[in-house]
């Protein structure tokens, strides 16, 4: 067993096959269990660990459940032009993601502006980079997506809405990417079972307990409510998300998505929505691009408060926390422990984590 106080350096190739080969002794397909072990791995290279290798274990569980399902694309529903339906059929939400975003750009490339809605959808990891590809393509990249309620309306005992997240990526010139990519709680649900599994507290503004009181402890947390960000006015926008999900999908708002960590033979059935509009359709990319960068910049430039080394426009953290990462994830040791225990469970060598491990290349944790 490894160190809980400390966590495992490991090349992110290295972690990507193992996940690959996880995902394939427990039924996916080869394609989806590379793109999406890769979008895992990239998520922790971002600092993003709650959407990262953590979520290994639920997938598997899902898989062999039947309620997760690889091998298939999403079946279109409806095409008007510019707005288009997507069934995902309960398939992995990196690769249906990849597919409605490229349908988004490729609508918005005739029309200005493409539109995808998708329904019973599965959790696609961050959605930064669904943002990001479109951008890289000259659009504007939007994209939501809502979960099962774990917030209350402001003064509510009782979990309205989920903390349904928002991705705006913009195309700017430069290596930083300009992405905003926010859930509309104070703090995501993975970061709090991230606490949990570590054994850590969690900050007292991030949940509350079933009864409204505050709390501390990740596991009342995880019982409880999440906290909507910026009070009623992360409620408002998550409650709008959720509806222009569920409603232009056809597919589950509100309390018809299901528990993403409950039956894990009952579909999650979230929804999405994916938005692209082609800069060239309003002006000269190339000039929006070096605006979008310009502005970045004063951002970053700007004037700081007493005791701030650095000032970071959206997007530029994670862009950052990849280039300094060279290549190597660190996971926490609870967290290497339990892709260990899983890939013994199907029978897949875990060598390359255990090396990591038996080798010293671990950091204690802060």
């Amino acid at each position: 067993m490894a160190d809980t106080k400390r966590s495992i350096d490991i090349p992110a190739g290295d972690l990507s096959g193992l996940i690959a080969r996880i995902f394939v002794a427990a039924g996916a397909t080869g394609l989806d269990a590379h793109r999406v072990a890769q979008g895992l791995v990239k998520a922790d290279l971002e600092g993003l660990s709650s959407h990262g290798v953590m979520l290994t274990d639920m997938y598997v569980e899902r898989l062999r459940a039947g309620s997760l399902v690889s091998g298939q694309a999403a079946r279109m529903v409806s095409d008007t032009g510019g707005a288009v339906v997507l069934d995902a059929g309960n398939a992995f939400g990196h690769v249906t993601a990849d597919q409605a975003i490229d349908i988004a750009v490729e609508r918005a490339r005739r029309h200005g502006a493409g539109v995808v809605a998708v329904r019973h959808g599965f959790h696609f990891g961050a959605a930064a980079p669904y943002g990001r590809r479109a951008a890289e393509k000259d659009c504007i990249g939007i994209v939501m997506c809502n979960t099962r309620p774990l917030m209350p309306a402001p003064g509510g005992a009782e979990r309205a809405v989920g903390n349904n997240p928002i991705c705006i990526a913009l195309p700017c010139d430069g290596p930083i990417p300009l992405v905003l990519d926010m859930a509309t709680s104070e703090a995501a649900m993975g970061k709090i079972r991230m606490a949990e599994k570590a054994g850590r507290a969690i900050p007292g503004n991030w949940a509350v307990q079933n009864d409204g009181a505050p709390t501390t402890d990740p596991k009342a947390a995880i019982a409880g409510m999440l906290l909507p960000a910026a009070g009623p006015k992360g409620f408002g926008l998550a409650f709008m998300i959720d509806l222009m999900c569920g409603l232009l999908s056809g597919g589950a708002f509100g309390a018809g998505v299901k528990p993403l960590y409950g039956d894990a033979a009952t579909p999650y059935d979230c929804s999405h929505l994916f938005i692209a509009i082609d800069v060239a359709h309003f002006c000269d990319p190339d000039w929006f691009r070096s605006q979008a960068a310009a502005a970045a910049e004063r951002v970053r430039n700007g004037r700081r408060a007493n005791g701030v080394e650095r000032l970071f426009a959206p997007g530029e953290l994670e862009w950052r926390n990849r280039q300094s990462a060279k290549g190597t994830v660190s996971i926490q040791a609870a967290v290497a422990d339990k892709l260990i225990a899983l890939a013994a469970s199907l029978n897949i060598s875990a060598a390359p984590l255990l090396a990591q491990i038996s080798g010293g290349h671990s950091n204690a944790e802060a």
